[in-house]
């Protein structure tokens, strides 16, 4: 007797993952730059806590807000694509069917197969079809804009919170090497678990965020130190 084979793609998981890894990816830099540019201006423990704890809650409420406005301008598009669909359909089924058929044509049916599909998928669900095959809509890609913003605000404060926890574990002597170290680690960590989550090779997505979090650190801690002086 034979069975369905079910298979999981990670394909679905692309919304919820984008988000999560970049509000995950800006909290530890974001939060832990702030700290090293404060810091390297010789600036005391409860300074430093302070200004760190401002980054998480103004990072997170930001990352909320860019991500809904965001996603929600994406949702808005998809919902106006799909009206205009829907009205071509009720107007001219007949030339919304050829479009459809050769759509198929392209990908490699023939003519008389194509029109086939075209018409038992028409009369299936006219708009889903329309609207996975010729407008790259379908419920994996369908944007969630309140998902997209509590993800971000969410990851983004798991993210922010280690390098405040490095700052209260730290030697204040030591907090600027101790927090730019564990920091980098932690976006090295990062890169490989959203790669892995996503099926990806691991080693490039550490590097990458690895090098980008380093660059932004030594610039805020340089211009910290250089304010420090200064002052």
């Amino acid at each position: 007797m034979s069975r369905l084979h079910r298979e999981s793609h990670r394909t679905s998981r692309a919304g919820w993952l984008r988000a999560a890894v970049l509000g995950a990816n800006d909290g530890i830099i974001s939060t832990a730059s702030l700290i090293l540019g404060v810091a390297s201006a010789a600036s005391g423990r409860g300074e430093v806590l302070l200004a760190g704890l401002a980054g998480w809650v103004a990072g997170a409420m930001s990352m909320a807000a860019g991500e809904y406005v965001s996603v929600s301008s994406q949702s808005d598009t998809e919902h106006a694509d799909l009206a205009r669909e829907r009205r071509e359909l009720a107007e001219d089924p007949a030339s919304e069917a050829k479009e459809l058929a050769q759509i198929y044509v392209t990908r490699g049916l023939t003519r008389e197969l194509a029109q086939q599909v075209a018409e038992q998928l028409m009369a299936h669900d006219a708009l889903s079809a329309h609207a996975r095959d010729e407008l790259g809509i379908s419920e994996f890609t369908t944007a969630r804009p309140v998902q997209a913003a509590l993800t971000s605000a969410a990851t983004f404060s798991v993210g922010a919170a280690a390098p405040l926890l490095l700052v209260l574990a730290a030697p204040e002597s030591r907090m600027v090497p101790v927090v730019a170290v564990g920091s980098i680690l932690g976006l090295a960590l990062l890169g490989v678990a959203g790669a892995r989550t996503g099926g990806a090779d691991a080693l490039k997505p550490a590097i990458r965020v690895v090098l980008w979090g380093a660059l932004a650190m030594a610039l805020t801690a340089g211009i910290g130190l250089l304010a420090g002086k200064a002052v």
